[in-house]
């Protein structure tokens, strides 16, 4: 029963999957969406080949469920119809930290995923995959627009990758990110009372690589 169950699921999400990149088609034809992503996405580990995360992906969602941090969520269709429903970070709800305390170090996501759309090499760890870079937005960021001091995402992250400048600003050490967006989960540049005029986004997010 339970694989007949299994089975069911599975076929339900490609037929929505179909439906939705049906409608979507529709609307390309129309000329309101770009076939391929028009940005580059930060992936959860294990994503970082974005061919065979394509590919591969079902669109069953079981990584973005079995994410115990939030900080995953299904791509829309702004990011792309080949994107529609692959799995891509929201730092603004959690962060990743490869389920160190829930799964001893192995991602819950990569294990979650029945087609291997998610794989990780051998040997890969933490610090040596590569999610994104962080960027600071100092036009928006409470340290550098108002000079108040702010450092939480300093104190936040877990790899050195943040300094101090010697005003106490944050500046980011590329070399030593891994785009786990744990400064990005923190930032507090949007909350009430803190807003930069113009500001869109955390003063601190997570880019892909190629965009740092």
């Amino acid at each position: 029963m339970g694989d007949e169950k299994k089975r069911e699921n599975a076929g339900m999400s490609r037929r929505t999957f179909a439906l939705g990149v049906g409608g979507a088609g529709a609307l390309v034809a129309l000329g309101g969406l770009a076939v391929v992503p028009a940005e580059a996405q930060v992936r959860p580990p294990g994503g970082q080949d974005e061919q065979r995360l394509i590919g591969g992906c079902i669109r069953c969602e079981r990584c973005i469920e079995a994410c115990p941090r939030g900080a995953l969520r299904p791509a829309h269709l702004e990011d792309g119809i080949l994107s529609v429903r692959t799995p891509t970070v929201n730092f603004d709800e959690g962060w990743c930290d490869w389920c160190a305390d829930e799964n001893n170090g192995v991602p819950l996501c990569v294990a979650a995923c029945p087609t291997e759309a998610l794989a990780l090499p051998a040997g890969a760890t933490a610090e040596s995959t590569i999610l994104g870079k962080a960027v600071i937005i100092k036009d928006w960021c409470l340290a550098w627009d108002k000079d108040n001091g702010c450092k939480f995402c300093f104190d936040a992250c877990p790899y050195e990758a943040i300094e101090l400048d010697g005003s106490g600003r944050p500046v980011v050490v590329p070399e030593n990110c891994n785009g786990c967006g744990a400064c990005q989960n923190v930032c507090v540049s949007l909350k009430e009372g803190s807003i930069a005029a113009g500001a869109t986004s955390r003063a601190i997010i997570v880019v892909p690589e190629s965009e740092a």
